[in-house]
């Protein structure tokens, strides 16, 4: 898949940090071999995150982020070092970038705050084509003086010597291309574990894809995960037929043998699973999207909860995307509709999109989240992360669907087995 080919939330996202001026603009800039960002010896001259796409081989598709420096000051200053907190949130690998051998207090922070999320980090010493920095790297680098400086106020525990930080300079291009090799090898080790529907299929098989198209379906167009079904199927060396709801009882007359598998969008959920025969296979694009972001099993627990909600529940149902709100949209007419018919309470309910996500979540019942295909893996799971950590039940869009129809269990079962495996 190409670069122009690849979601924003497929592609992986490497984020470069550090304080100011450690040379983490020059160095976003040489990687890409364009002015990426604004450089200069003025401290804290990046501002707000930067983000440039390229293909990085072999690994392919990636979005580097310039962040501001973590030691920035002033209220302006904070507003800049929390929106670097926000791209540790959300990045599949770290680049530390540093002007010296040891840390300083922020340069630790910054460091704890990447192991603490469990993010591969990459640490970069730059401008080593400058002279001072070339005599004192000698002068740091003797064995002897490594082994003295082994404590915490030297090398941060976790490293040891031969796990140092990679020298790089942006002017003459010392270890960039070393550097992009790691970011590559690191990154391929740690792939998908799943694929979105594949691996439930063999050569050969037919998938129906269900698809409503109604005045919440975009013109034009397929929604992502339709895109990436109709895709994986085509890699699988499967057949899929796509049709609408009521078309449905047509097209399954029309084969010769049943599908090996129907997929649906969630809304036509319980429509779609009246008019299929109980032993064909059905699920739909936002449970296969919740075990491809990895937390369909906290998704099928949360859903639960909505059989014992208190009768003044509080209830936050968050997009990944933004998008204009129609009269039928999802989540804030349909889903809230269908929670008031199974629970026969009404709940109060909040509504975020986008980037969007609420500091404080430990006074919800529960979080109703969407496919979160419009999202990067890291970010979706730090949000069900954050709900673990605070109590809150979590599930999306397609489960609790599933659920509120009574169809979550014959939902499921063409997953069974690889479920177990998670």
């Amino acid at each position: 898949m190409s670069l122009n080919d690849t979601p924003t939330a497929e592609r992986v996202q490497i984020g470069f940090f550090g304080l100011r001026n450690a040379g983490k603009s020059s160095l976003v800039n040489r990687i890409t071999e364009q002015e990426v960002s604004l450089v200069s010896e003025v401290k804290g001259t990046t501002t707000d995150p930067v983000k440039k796409s390229m293909e990085l081989l072999p690994l392919g598709p990636v979005t580097l982020i310039d962040t501001p420096g973590f030691d920035d000051e002033g209220s302006l200053g904070d507003m800049r070092v929390r929106r670097t907190r926000e791209v540790i949130a959300v990045c599949d690998l770290a680049v530390l970038v540093t002007e010296h051998e040891s840390y300083n207090a922020d340069e630790k922070e910054l460091e704890r705050l990447i192991l603490e999320r469990e993010i591969p980090c990459i640490r970069v010493r730059t401008k080593t084509d400058l002279k001072d920095a070339r005599e004192q790297l000698s002068e740091e680098r003797d064995p002897e003086v490594l082994t003295e400086k082994r404590d915490p106020e030297g090398l941060p525990e976790e490293r040891n010597p031969e796990d140092l930080p990679l020298l790089v300079s942006s002017k003459d291009g010392t270890g960039i291309r070393e550097l992009k090799e790691r970011m590559a090898h690191i990154m391929q080790s740690r792939g998908k574990k799943h694929r979105f529907v594949a691996d439930l299929i063999r050569p050969g098989d037919m998938v129906v894809l269900v698809i409503p198209i109604d005045s919440s379906a975009p013109r034009g167009r397929l929604i992502l995960p339709q895109q990436m079904a109709i895709r994986d199927i085509l890699d699988a060396g499967a057949l899929s037929l796509v049709t609408g709801v009521e078309e449905l009882p047509q097209a399954l007359k029309g084969l010769t043998k049943p599908p090996a598998l129907v997929i649906t969008d969630s809304q036509a959920f319980g429509r779609v699973a009246k008019l299929l025969p109980e032993e064909i296979p059905l699920t739909s694009f936002s449970i296969l999207m919740a075990r491809y972001k990895g937390f369909l099993k906290q998704a099928v627990a949360g859903a639960d909860v909505l059989d014992r909600l208190p009768d003044k529940a509080r209830i936050l149902i968050s997009e990944g995307c933004t998008h204009h709100r129609q009269c039928e949209d999802i989540g804030t007419v349909k889903l809230p509709k269908w929670i008031r018919e199974y629970t026969g309470i009404e709940p109060e309910f909040t509504f975020t999109g986008g980037h969007a996500f609420p500091e404080q979540i430990r006074t919800y019942d529960l979080i109703i989240h969407c496919g979160a295909c419009m999202l990067t893996d890291r970010e979706v799971q730090n949000r069900m992360e954050r709900a673990e950590r605070e109590g809150v039940p979590f599930t999306n869009y397609g489960t609790a669907i599933a659920r509120m129809h009574h169809i979550l269990d014959r939902s499921l079962r063409p997953l069974a087995g690889l479920l177990e495996e998670e």
